[in-house]
């Protein structure tokens, strides 16, 4: 029987093609300034990521300890990092946005830059000098460039808490001549101003501040001078903002004053109080020409932004004390804990691209448009334990965006292709489990919390608008956890909808209260409306289904089919019954089957696409595949070495995918049995997989807060072992053709280059035996006087090569005699200045193989070389040894013989005679 030429072919081969990793876990972030990049901590690392793809560019080497303070410079041209370990390390920030394989080394590091720990940290206007500030109140000024400290600030009453340079080149400055400030904030709740001059660096003592502010009654956290020089502007954890004027500092001396032609320092004033009404852990001044559309504001007037304890940007009219308008979304229903994790850590203002970017105590990192005031862009720095994953569709196009459960309240939705995400609140406790339904526009969650949600898209008609998900219809009367949920997966046009070819008729959930309920979808909307309220749904059903807590639900591809795995260590079958009529619509469950065999908890159940069978994974370490015709096993698949946790299929069923707590995503083909791949990129249990519908990439997430996008590379990786194998036949049939030609020169240059020392082999033992027929053998060293001269010639790398086959052929004893004459070869014919050459232009193209630049250093192959000589030693030393062996045994025979012919029976054979 012939196999049709449409069944698909096995799926051999997933790439990784991109992964979602831990971008920012805790401590300071930076960002250059027009926002195209980002700095952000992991542990002792840092890590700089491009925003517009997500993509990690490079990791900065950190010295085991925590990064307490960094700071970008202004040019981008420099990072500077202070640790725990009290050192300053200062690395140059590269420029291509090419991702870096190895780690970024410091340029300059500064072993104790300060006597304590380091908080804060601020880069000038110019990039020229860096500002930190330690916890036992010393401020220092370094010049960033030479790595050495211009200014030593002391006085202060405690940890410095904030920095801001006053250092403006502006026409409308209150001063013509303007000197660089620094000024410095502390918990002693005091704001002081120095003066970096020259004089004051070499001036003895230590430098005293031209003015102390004190207005505050708290820490201040941050500190902003306008652009003019005019106004600077303090906030603190006191709830207020403070204004100051610094006009007065500057005024003319009055006539007949001593010191007439000098400023006269007077203290700034403060102009204005602003109370804020939260702990402020970020303020900072908006540029004048700051477009704000929609706004009365004038380029005349102040405006300031503030963060911190209630999770949101706020943007303020200085003058007249109120708020113009808020950048983030309330948060309504929230904990104190929650409270806490979503406030604001830090805020980040980028003029050059009109946008503010708040870094929030939960790891997470939101880019504020003040034009638009909406959110275009947001990052997640850390996902914790992922629980499970659906790929989400929209109109356009398929699996655009990716929903995540983690160990959280929050839902995390990705967009697949810049990794823009966002998050949907609603459960109040973590989410275990979601489904995605309706060709993927509609997403299900279940949570801890006894309910389920359903989420759809926003409505928006114009392409632009920001994207996302609203809750349009909650699930509630469940007595414990949700752990299970599934949707309908008919596309079809139901009789009762009409024209909607594509709303969800009803939806499972299942609990750890052992039940299954079947929730009617009928009036949910599929797209959400801001400010709408969610849809109560109403339960049709409510059955009894296991023993112990239900793991896994899945509706068949028909909509007629469920199935339930449970701890109980079985899978059940149900069979659907729906229907709409007079009375409303009636729905249940009708059991026809039980699925009995794993050792252990069910955690997967999955339906086969095109044939009537079922996939389950479970806790016993297997994959078991049931006949929905008897229900009985037909296959087990076996390779996982920890708990099987979520099962698909590929491939119209013919193949199957599996993940498990060893971290491992595997690759069956279903009709031998046998494991196609595994995939490893993870530390932990693999608890999320989705399949994407043209079954190309395969998603994995897993416990280590990784998630995994594996691409199907079969037809490439084909290709490739095609285009080898041609290109191997044409080499050795050129192989072929040198020899017959005798061009030993390029018979053995290819040999080398295509790595084949078999064929290299043969080649001198066809020469050395030819040789010894003709009698040439003591007319050149290696058989043939053209061999002699490709080995005195050959080009440093192919000697390289071809002695570490020597090296290899002299281990055997019955190549050694091969071994031993190219060898005597390369020592009669190379000097040692070659052959460590040779060495080191081996080490040469294997580092810019690699992608070093440069290539390796001088004298890179004497440790190689090293090595060959040390692992010749001792085989040589042993093939001596036998050979001189054999020659005393030779001499022993000769010896017997002589004595059989002449010596021993001499005597005998004399008396025989005269007998």
């Amino acid at each position: 029987m012939s196999v049709p030429s449409n069944r698909p072919k096995l799926k051999t081969a997933f790439k990784n093609a991109r992964s979602i990793a831990p971008l920012y876990t805790s401590g300071p972030v930076a960002a250059t300034q027009d926002g195209s990049k980002i700095v952000t901590c992991i542990e002792e690392h840092a890590l700089l990521t491009d925003v517009s793809s997500g993509i990690e560019i490079c990791r900065f080497v950190g010295d085991t300890e925590a990064i307490t303070s960094m700071c970008l410079s202004p040019s981008a041209k420099h990072l500077l990092v202070f640790t725990a370990s009290l050192s300053l390390r200062i690395f140059e920030v590269p420029v291509l946005d090419v991702p870096l394989t190895k780690p970024v080394q410091p340029i300059r590091v500064v072993a104790r830059a300060h006597d304590a720990p380091v908080h804060v940290c601020k880069a000038d206007p110019t990039s020229t000098y860096l500002a930190s500030g330690s916890a036992d109140g010393v401020v220092k000024v370094w010049d960033i460039s030479r790595g050495f400290v211009t200014h030593v600030l002391k006085g202060h009453g405690g940890v410095v808490s904030a920095l801001a340079f006053d250092y403006h080149q502006d026409p409308s400055s209150v001063r013509q001549q303007r000197k660089m400030q620094l000024i410095t904030g502390s918990i002693d709740m005091r704001i002081r101003i120095f003066e970096l001059t020259d004089s004051a660096a070499r001036g003895a003592g230590a430098q005293k501040p031209v003015a102390v502010l004190e207005g505050h009654v708290s820490v201040p956290r941050g500190l902003d001078v306008s652009v003019d020089g005019k106004w600077l502007i303090s906030g603190g954890r006191d709830s207020v903002v403070l204004i100051w004027d610094l006009s007065p500092m500057y005024q003319p001396a009055a006539k007949g004053a001593k010191g007439k032609g000098k400023d006269k320092v007077l203290a700034p004033t403060l102009a204005k109080t602003v109370p804020i009404l939260e702990r402020v852990e970020a303020v900072g001044l908006l540029h004048p020409d700051e477009d704000l559309t929609g706004s009365s504001s004038s380029s005349d007037r102040l405006r300031f932004y503030t963060g911190g304890q209630n999770g949101v940007v706020k943007i303020w009219d200085a003058r007249e004390g109120n708020v113009l308008f808020t950048l983030g979304g309330q948060h309504n229903r929230i904990s104190d804990v929650e409270e806490t994790q979503r406030q604001i850590v830090d805020v980040i203002y980028l003029p050059a691209t009109s946008s503010i970017v708040s870094v929030h105590a939960d790891q997470n990192i939101m880019f504020h448009s003040l034009s638009t005031r909406s959110l275009t862009r947001q990052l997640i720095g850390f996902n914790d334990e992922i629980v499970d994953a659906r790929f989400l569709s929209t109109a356009t196009q398929r699996d655009s965006h990716l929903a995540l459960a983690t160990n959280s309240s929050l839902i995390r939705i990705y967009s697949v292709s810049d990794f823009d995400a966002r998050l949907l609140e609603g459960h109040t406790e973590i989410v275990l489990c979601v489904d995605s339904g309706v060709n993927g526009t509609i997403l299900a969650s279940g949570s801890k919390d006894k309910s389920a949600r359903v989420w759809a898209p926003l409505q928006s008609s114009d392409a632009d608008a920001p994207w996302g998900y609203g809750c349009v219809a909650v699930c509630e009367g469940h007595a414990e956890s949700v752990g299970a949920i599934a949707l309908s997966r008919h596309a079809g046009t139901p009789d009762w909808l009409g024209a909607d070819a594509h709303h969800p008729g009803f939806m499972f959930t299942g609990s750890q209260d052992r039940t299954i309920k079947m929730w009617d979808l009928a009036s949910v909307p599929l797209t959400y409306t801001e400010g709408a309220e969610p849809v109560r749904c109403k339960s049709l059903s409510t059955l009894k289904a296991h023993e112990k807590d239900i793991n896994a639900l899945d509706v068949a591809p028909n909509d007629r089919l469920l199935v339930s795995g449970s701890q109980d260590r079985t899978a059940n079958v149900y069979t659907i019954e729906y229907a709409t009529g007079g009375g409303g619509v009636r729905g249940g469950l009708r059991l026809l089957g039980t699925c009995k065999g794993h050792k252990r908890g069910v955690w997967a159940v999955r339906f086969g696409r095109a044939e009537r069978v079922l996939a389950t994974g479970s806790g016993d370490k297997t994959v078991r595949l049931w006949s929905l015709d008897d229900y009985t096993c037909v296959k087990t698949f076996e390779g996982h070495t920890n708990s099987v946790l979520r099962v698909d299929f590929l491939n119209a069923g013919m193949q199957l995918v599996s993940a498990g707590s060893d971290g491992l995503v595997k690759l069956w083909n279903v009709k031998d049995e046998e494991c196609a791949t595994t995939m490893d990129n993870h530390q932990d249990k693999v608890w999320a997989l989705a399949v994407s519908q043209d079954e190309r990439t395969i998603v994995s997430a897993a416990a280590d807060s990784v998630v995994t996008f594996w691409q199907d590379c079969t037809e490439e990786q084909e290709e490739e072992k095609e285009t080898k194998r041609a290109d191997l036949v044409l080499k050795e049939q050129d192989f072929l053709n040198y020899l017959e030609l005798n061009d030993y020169r390029k018979a053995i240059q290819l040999a080398i280059s295509m790595g084949q020392p078999g064929r290299l082999l043969n080649l001198f033992k066809d020469i050395r035996a030819s040789a010894t027929e003709s009698g040439t053998a003591s007319t050149s060293i290696t058989g043939h006087a053209s061999v002699d001269e490709v080995i005195r010639t050959l080009g440093g790398a192919d000697l390289a090569k071809l002695l570490r086959y020597v090296r290899d052929w002299n281990a055997v004893a019955k190549t050694s005699l091969v071994a031993q004459g190219v060898l005597l070869a390369v020592v009669k014919l190379r000097s040692a200045n070659d052959v460590m050459a040779a060495f080191g232009d081996e080490a040469h193209e294997a580092a810019l193989g690699e992608g070093q630049v440069g290539g390796a250093g001088k004298g890179a192959g004497g440790t190689a070389l090293k090595e060959m000589v040390d692992a010749l030693i001792p085989y040589t030393e042993r093939h001596l040894a036998r050979m001189e062996r054999l020659v005393q045994e030779s001499y022993m025979v000769d010896y017997v013989l002589g004595e059989m012919d002449d010596g021993m029976f001499d005597g005998e054979y004399e008396a025989m005679d005269v007998e």
